[in-house]
């Protein structure tokens, strides 16, 4: 099992930054991939982007291309999401997830969520 603790997150002004983290217990050597996700009022969760722990490979969902990094600490078991450039489209309950090897993408550990929220 792994489980995942979330920090970070809150209010922020447009054009603001926020960095959320999310740091991993347990069963860690097991993780392959990792990644945020976030859900908007109303709409569906999706991913935001996500690491592979060894390599350091990244993906990025267009809308956030150029103005959020993804980035891990192996060391400390931690996971980060640098948001630049933020705007109220950004605001969402942000989720870190956990893909084991051989998980297939379907990331069965979560984190507890934290609320993103952008004012103009």
């Amino acid at each position: 099992q792994v489980q995942l603790v979330q920090s970070g997150g809150g209010v922020v002004q447009a054009g603001g930054s926020l960095r959320l983290s999310c740091t991993a217990f347990g069963r860690t050597w097991t993780i392959e991939k990792m990644g945020w996700f976030r859900q908007a009022p109303g709409k569906e969760r999706g991913i935001v982007a996500n690491i592979t722990w060894s390599t350091g490979t990244t993906y990025y969902e267009d809308s956030v291309k150029g103005r959020f990094t993804i980035s891990r600490d192996n060391a400390k078991n931690t996971l980060y999401l640098q948001m630049n450039s933020l705007t109220p489209e950004d605001t969402a309950v942000y989720y870190c997830a956990a893909d084991p090897f051989g998980g297939n993408d379907d990331y069965p550990y979560w984190g507890q969520g934290t609320q993103v929220t952008v004012s103009t």
